[in-house]
Formats: C-alpha cells, structure tokens, sequence
C-alpha cells in the first residue's frame, strides 16, 4: 500500500508510523475514534484555542491504517492506566472542584484576584433560575434581551412566563423574536453572562430563613408566658411581622389545625409514653385550645390506644403547670423534627 504523508493522508506502516506522528495528530486519531464509538467527548470544556486547534487537525486528516489506530489507541490507554490523579487547571478548575467545598466569600475574592470568568455556561444558571426573577428580567430589560432569554428557556416555561406578563409587554417580546435570526452566539453568550450576573448580584445574607421565621423557630421553643408577652409586643410595634411569626409558631395549640389525622400515630411513636400521658392529662385540664389538641391527638389512635392512654390520664392524677408544658414541649420538638426529616407534612396556614 502506498504511504502518504500526514495531511492529507496518515502513512501505513504501523509502529514506525506511531513514532512520528504528533501528539495533536494521535489526539485528533483518539478523539475521532471515540466518536465513532458513541462515546460522549465533552469536548466543550477544552479551551478555545485547543478546540481550534482540535478541529484544524482532524480536518487536515483522512485515513489511519488499522495497525496505526491500535497502536495509538494502546499508548493512550497505558498513559490512562498510568495516571494515578489528575488535577484541575488553573484556579477556574480549581474552584470548579471545590464548589460547596469552601466558603462562598473565599470563592468570589479567588475569583476576583484571578479574573476567572464567574460563569461557565452562564445560560444553563439563567434557566434554571426561579420563574419570579425571570418574569421581573422580562419586564424590565430590553424587548431583544427579553426574546433572547425567552428562546432559551424550554417551551413550556417559555410559555408559562409569557403568560404571566401584561399583554402588550408579551406581544413586543413576542414580536422580539422574530428578530434573534442573526444573532451571533458571542452576542447570546455575553447577554447570558450579564443576566448570571445580575441573577447571582443580590448580595449574600448571614442567614438562610427570613426573619419571621427565625423568630418563630425561637418562640416555639419559649415558654408560653414570654411567648404570649412577644407577640403581644410585636402587635404594637409591627403588627404586619407579628402575623407573620403568628404563621411560623408552631405550638401544641396548633396541632390539630395543622397536623394530618393519619400522621398522629407517627407523631406518638417516638414520644416517651410518660411525657405523652403527662402531656395529655394538663392539655385536657387547662381547657380551651389545649384541651382540644389532646382531644385531638386522643381520637386519632387507634381504639385500643386511646383506651389505654384514658386510662392512664386518669390514674395520673394533677400534673403542674411545668412539668405540663416541658411534656407538650417533648411532642412539639418531636413533631419538628419528623417534619424537617419528610415523615410528615404541615398543613399550612391559611392567608388572613
């Protein structure tokens, strides 16, 4: 068989030929073998320049000999067996691996210091983003930024968003789109990079529940006296934040407004019997709410179990008002936990 030279058409002459070939032209003779192979190369996380460089060289190739592919695919496959760990390059890939890993202000200063380019494909951040933020860039950027980002997303949450914005405002995006033909994938990508940025420029908070939720989860675990007393202070001073923490206590009060009759025996399991019993017996005592969450919690058991519990609420006799509300304490902190975990769900409250 006659031998060409690389460029046209790769030599075949086996082991003589592997030992001359470059490392871009056995790459080119990996990569496109791969390809052929169904093999997913994720050939997008390469650099610009050796994409370039990758593409240039299989297209200045036409034919490898059999004896040639398998000895480059041989070399590469001991180099593969040979390589014990790989790191990333440079400190993009760096903080790539370490995402989550370190803080996130360490990771913006390391970014900023190295000027990495914050975002690697900025559009799959942009659509995955929450409709609420997508529907405000709709409405307040550019009609052509708006049709960009609206070709982007998926069909049906194309559709969605579109549907949630005044009518005018939809048919000039509409319109917008039609005239995104000759738009250049640069121009997509800058676009997408600024609405990353302007998705992830809200600054970063110390805490991660609001704060009527934070004070609610403090209250719950007050006695009921300061309880009363705070909310009672915050009616006077905000009434609008009261109510919202109203919504966020959760108390023995409340067990039968917001708990699902089948999940009361899930809710009794982990409880120990005597904080149960002791619970129940100053519940149904002190009347009023409490005595309708204990009736509450009785007739959801079983038959045999609420006979039982009767009996001993009975033959418990006074309980004092403390060691009452450290027992309803025991159940709430259970039920918190059961639903922080998904054994159960909150009915939740409805909107005033």
């Amino acid at each position: 068989m006659q031998s060409h030279q690389l460029g046209s058409i790769v030599p075949v002459s086996g082991a003589h030929t592997n030992r001359r070939l470059t490392r871009r032209q056995k790459a080119a003779i990996v990569v496109r073998y791969l390809l052929n192979q169904g093999a997913n190369v994720p050939l997008t996380e390469l650099p610009d320049a050796l994409q370039e460089v990758l593409t240039t060289q299989m297209g200045s190739m036409r034919y490898v000999d059999r004896e040639t592919l398998a000895d480059v695919v041989a070399e590469f496959a001991e180099e593969i067996e040979g390589t014990g760990l790989t790191f990333p390059r440079g400190v993009a890939g760096a903080l790539t691996a370490l995402d989550g890993k370190i803080s996130p202000q360490t990771a913006l200063r390391l970014r900023k210091e190295a000027g990495v380019r914050q975002f690697g494909d900025p559009w799959s951040q942009v659509c995955e983003a929450e409709a609420e933020a997508l529907k405000n860039i709709l409405m307040s950027e550019s009609a052509e930024v708006a049709a960009i980002l609206l070709s982007k997303l998926s069909v049906m949450k194309a559709a969605e968003l579109l549907g949630g914005i005044p009518g005018e405002r939809a048919r000039r995006i509409a319109y917008a789109v039609s005239q995104t033909s000759d738009a250049t994938p640069e121009a997509v990508d800058r676009i997408g990079l600024a609405l990353a940025a302007q998705l992830q420029g809200a600054p970063q908070t110390a805490f991660d529940e609001t704060p009527d939720a934070r004070v609610g989860a403090i209250l719950n675990f007050s006695q009921a006296a300061i309880r009363d007393d705070v909310l009672s202070g915050l009616e006077e001073t905000d009434e609008d934040f009261a109510t919202l923490v109203r919504r966020a206590i959760f108390t023995f009060e409340n067990i039968p407004e917001r708990i699902n009759e089948r999940d009361v025996p899930t809710i009794s399991r982990d409880v120990p019997r005597e904080d149960l019993v002791t619970a129940l017996t100053a519940a149904l005592a002190a009347g009023d709410a409490l005595e309708v969450a204990a009736t509450f919690l009785l007739e959801n058991h079983s038959n045999r179990m609420a006979d039982a519990l009767r009996d001993e609420i009975s033959e418990r006799g006074q309980v004092s008002a403390k060691d009452g509300e450290i027992a309803m304490t025991e159940i709430i902190n259970n039920i918190r936990a059961l639903e922080t975990n998904g054994e159960i769900k909150f009915i939740l409250p409805e909107e005033e």
